[in-house]
Parts: C-alpha cells; structure tokens; sequence
C-alpha cells in the first residue's frame, strides 16, 4: 500500500502470501536508499505500475522502487525532466512533446513500452443531456442555439495527451471548430467530475474511471468511447530521460520487463476482481470498485439507456498493445501535428518516431520477460486470490 504519496518496495521487503513468483530473486541493481522512483497518476490505466508493486513483479526483477502518486500530467512531465522521477506512467504523446520542447524545456525522452490502448469516454454534463444532446450532431445545434450568450468548456487531461486529440477529431466530424466553436482546457484527471458538477465544464474526454464515477454521481452521462472513436490507439506508456535509458540499461529493461509482465496480468479476466479492489484503495486510484471494475469488464454504464458491452475498452497486452511500433508513433505525431501543437511542422517528421518508440528496447526487455517464469507451477490458487485492503 502505497503511504501518502510514496512507498519504496525492494527485496528487503517482507514476502506476502499472495506473491506468484517463487523463484530466486535476483542480485537487486539498487538499494532502498537509492530506490527507482516511478510516478503515476490516479486512473485505471496506471494497473500495470500498482500490480506490479502488489504482484512483487519489481522485485522479482531485482529493483528497488518507489511508486509516487501525482495529481497531473504536468507534474509528470517536469519531474521527468528536472530528475526528481526517473520513469512515469504518461500520456502517450509527451515523450515527443518533451522531447521537441513543446509546453516545456526541451529534454530527450523515450518510452519502450506502451502500457495500454483505449480506456476513455468523453461525458458531458446534465444540462447538455437535458437538452437531449447525446452525440456531436446534436452539441453542433446547442452551440449555435446558445452561441451569442455561451461558449462551451471541455476538459481533457492533457495537451500532448490522447483525450485532446479524441476530443478534437470527435468535435471536428460533428462540423465543430475545437478552437473556435468551443474552449478546450487541461485539467488534472481526478478533478474533472467536481468541475463538471460545480457547471466549470460542460463536458471533458478522460480516462477511467472518472466518467464511470461522473455517471454513477449522476454528474453526466458518456457519448463515446475512446475504443469506438479511434479502436487500436496507444493510450499511456512508460516516459524516461534518453540519459535515464542510455546510463542504467539493466535497471530500464528489468522495469520494462517487469511491467510487461504486470500488463499481461491486467488482461486476464480472471484478476479483474483483484485489480480492482487493489486500485480502489487510497493511495492509488481510490474510486469505488464498481466504477473501477468497468474499465476491465467493458460493461459501460452511458448514464442513458441500458448498460452496454464494449468491446476492448481497456487492452494492456493483447493485441501487441505494449511494442511501441512505428503505426503508433506514426499515430502521435499526425495528431500532435493536426492539433496545432508543433507550430513547426519540419521539427516533427517521422524520422522522430524511432529516436522516441524504442521498439529495439521493448525487444530486449520482452526477451527477459519470456526468459522468467511467471510462476511456479506447484502455487495453488489459493496463494493468489483477492488480497485484502
């Protein structure tokens, strides 16, 4: 469990019975003192990074690490570069944006590994689903109903981030300008439903579970899905320093490998529960459970009509979800591009995708992952039930 904003986990920490590794561990590559530090910020996504301390998966790998819960992206990005993180849970395009000084210093950043695809909805408010508005096509004809008297504020998490490019592309197909007709801001994730209620948004496009837990707050209500708007997407990956990656190789490809391993757990349908319940507590995400669980289950509660299936809501392993490819990186930088972003468009071509999505890394660091077993064969199914609070 994670002690106010950060805990350190290594090998002098106390084996639980709910560990399915049993093997030797390996020498660790650093010491308490000196632990890795790894940010993340409270959403679904960040499963991979929480499993893996609860699973024991960083030291079975030989790391010592400290997990760091931060309120935004923001803070994310400039722990990265000013080296108070050595490695964070981020929106997919901020390694490029940091990388190209886009909204910050320049400082080379590279990922090897994306940690999931899709997981997020766009949720607008009950004055919007007062009105009826239940797609774009209809919050075309509210905006220019109320245009001489209201501009329209939606929320997304990040600039560099997949919710502003889904926001946008989804505004633009319904013939709505997303810089003129209406006013995007960046907000951190787990602020967006009290902004929806207090009337500061009219709507936002964010991971889960917070649309889950506007919808169950009877804040607003989903009209689309991030899995439906654009399906195969890369969603969050694991951002470090270029010099983090060059200088501590066997730390970087042990924390890969271990979070590979944590990303393959977080798709079996079997652990949904436990995930869940672990992501509920306090110091990770602390939503409740029901609103957690829907990310993995893809049950999606819309807030109107009845509960639908959707399918692949959340991918973390299947479907090659976690090589960062030159498809994906090819998808960051059309959208940082369409988005307005780099004014420079010269700086951002696609000879940048390889120096960022380090599939050669990934490769090395899957290898070790496929070298280690994931458990013992003798471990009863007892040994990795639900764990408690």
């Amino acid at each position: 469990m994670v002690s106010g904003t950060h805990a350190a986990y290594c090998s002098r920490r106390r084996p639980n019975r709910h560990d399915v590794t049993k093997n030797p561990q390996p020498t660790n590559l650093r010491s308490a003192r000196n632990a890795l530090r790894l940010g993340f910020v409270p959403q679904t996504d960040c499963a991979p990074l929480v499993m893996a301390e609860d699973l024991d998966l960083f030291r079975k790998y030989g790391l010592c690490v400290t997990l760091s819960r931060e309120l935004g992206w923001a803070t994310i990005r400039d722990k990265i570069i000013h080296r108070e993180l050595d490695a964070a849970h981020a929106p997919v395009g901020t390694p490029f944006a940091a990388t190209l000084g886009l909204g910050s210093i320049p400082c080379d950043c590279l990922t090897a590994l994306v940690l999931n695809l899709h997981g997020n909805a766009i949720t607008l408010s009950n004055d919007l689903s007062k009105a009826g508005v239940r797609d774009g096509v209809m919050l075309r004809e509210e905006i220019v109903k109320t245009r001489r008297h209201k501009t329209f504020t939606f929320g997304v998490e990040f600039s560099s981030s997949s919710h502003n490019f889904l926001l946008r592309g989804w505004l633009a197909a319904s013939g709505i300008h997303p810089d003129r007709d209406v006013r995007i801001v960046v907000m951190p994730p787990p602020q967006m439903v009290a902004n929806l209620k207090a009337g500061h948004l009219d709507g936002f496009c964010a991971g889960e579970p917070w649309n889950s837990v506007a919808v169950q707050a009877r804040a607003g209500s989903c009209v689309a899905t991030s899995a439906e708007l654009d399906p195969g997407h890369p969603e969050k990956v694991l951002m470090v320093r270029r010099d983090f990656a060059r200088k501590s190789v066997k730390e970087h490809l042990a924390l890969v490998a271990a979070l590979l391993e944590a990303c393959e757990f977080c798709d079996a349908p079997e652990n949904r529960a436990r995930i869940a319940a672990t992501l509920a507590r306090p110091g990770y995400v602390g939503a409740p459970v029901e609103a957690l669980r829907r990310a993995f289950d893809g049950k999606f509660d819309f807030g109107h009509g009845p509960v639908r299936t959707v399918a692949d809501f959340s991918v973390f392993h299947r479907h090659n979800a976690n090589e960062p490819s030159g498809d994906k990186a090819a998808w960051v930088i059309e959208h940082l591009r369409s988005s307005g972003l780099c004014k420079d468009a010269a700086t951002l071509n696609f000879s940048v995708g390889p120096q960022v999505f380090r599939a050669d890394i990934f490769e090395k660091a899957a290898r070790l992952r496929s070298s280690t077993p994931t458990r013992n064969e003798n471990d009863t199914a007892s040994e990795i039930q639900l764990a408690p609070a």
